[in-house]
């Protein structure tokens, strides 16, 4: 196959899908439609200018053989009267006459055929534009609710939840991201408060054991140094867990003396 063969059938094939998807079948109905009352028109002034020829070849035979039938009578009378030659001249132009009339006879024959054959295809066209006629408003009807189907359908398609690339199935896997991290939030929060709250009661139980001490329900010792007080614990000036255990020596040294001083961590003598 040529380039230039490959090239025009290439232009035709894009030609036509252009056109075909560019019908419109209302619009193309109507164009049947009108085509057909133009053939519908154009066809009956045919019949009638067939119908005209047939007329006059009609009447070209009937004056044809008016033609020979008079010259046959002059003939006779030509005859009677002894003139031989006058009949011979009759006889000559009835016989012109009905070589006419059978040329005539077969035109006329034949335009009638032609004529009667031009308004069966006449009816026929009338028949068939009034059958398409008829047929136009359900036609169309078909169209226009087989074109709302076609819609229905590619919007069904196209927002379908089953359809996992749909930007509904989208917005809802948002959703449900959005609805677990409020729910790990929440989680979160409450176990912040479960902590805090344990935190309470530990503090709680601290503070009864501190008061039972401070109250005397557990003496730390025998003698009056147990009744006295670590300076530095009731100031809060223990900065550091060294202090705190030489002040809690100290409180275990009086205990075991039974004397009534508190010695504090720096002091170096005793007293007696």
């Amino acid at each position: 196959m040529s380039v230039m063969d490959r090239l025009s059938r290439l232009i035709r094939a894009n030609v036509n899908d252009l056109i075909d998807k560019a019908e419109d079948p209302e619009l193309m109905l109507d164009q049947i439609l009108r085509d057909m009352q133009s053939n519908i028109t154009s066809t009956r002034a045919q019949v009638a200018a067939m119908i005209a020829q047939e007329k006059e070849l009609e009447a070209d035979l009937d004056e044809t053989q008016r033609l020979a039938s008079e010259w046959d009578r002059k003939a006779r009378r030509a005859v009677e009267s002894g003139k031989d030659e006058l009949a011979r001249e009759a006889l000559r132009r009835k016989r012109d006459y009905q070589e006419n009339g059978r040329v005539y006879q077969q035109q006329h024959q034949a335009q009638e055929q032609m004529v009667e054959k031009l308004k069966a295809q006449l009816r026929q066209l009338e028949t068939k534009y009034q059958t398409t006629f008829g047929q136009r408003d359900a036609l169309v009807a078909r169209h226009r609710r087989a074109h709302a189907q076609q819609q229905v359908a590619q919007s069904l398609t196209t927002i379908t939840p089953l359809d996992p690339s749909s930007e509904l199935d989208r917005m809802e896997r948002k959703i449900r991201g959005t609805e677990a991290q409020a729910a790990a939030l929440t989680e979160m929060g409450d176990e912040s408060y479960d902590a805090q709250f344990r935190e309470l009661d530990y503090d709680t139980d601290i503070e009864n054991e501190l008061a039972q001490l401070k109250g005397g329900a557990t003496p730390l010792g025998a003698g009056a140094g147990a009744n006295q007080t670590i300076p530095a614990l009731e100031m809060g000036e223990i900065e550091s867990d060294d202090a705190v255990e030489g002040s809690f020596a100290v409180v275990d040294d009086v205990g075991g003396t039974g004397s009534n001083e508190v010695r504090s961590p720096s002091s170096s003598g005793t007293t007696g």
